[in-house]
């Protein structure tokens, strides 16, 4: 359930009409091209779904979709 939130909020962000393209390996910028503005978007929409708060250091160490569904699962 988390990871299809995550998926649909990233999907969302990036105009991503197939979410089969997204996986827990999948890497933001160098798979989705998704730019610095695009990855705080992101963190911050998932902040508020899931009414936590990543850490900037963690924010900013986040390469794939994977570490994000961790660290929402690990913090919720």
């Amino acid at each position: 359930m988390i990871d299809q939130k995550i998926l649909k909020i990233i999907a969302t962000h990036l105009g991503i009409e197939d979410m089969s393209a997204l996986t827990r390996s999948t890497m933001l910028m160098e798979d989705l091209d998704a730019d610095s503005l695009d990855a705080v978007e992101i963190i911050m929409a998932i902040e508020d779904e899931f009414d936590i708060e990543i850490p900037d250091e963690m924010a900013e160490s986040i390469k794939t979709i994977g570490e994000i569904i961790d660290f929402v699962e690990e913090n919720q």
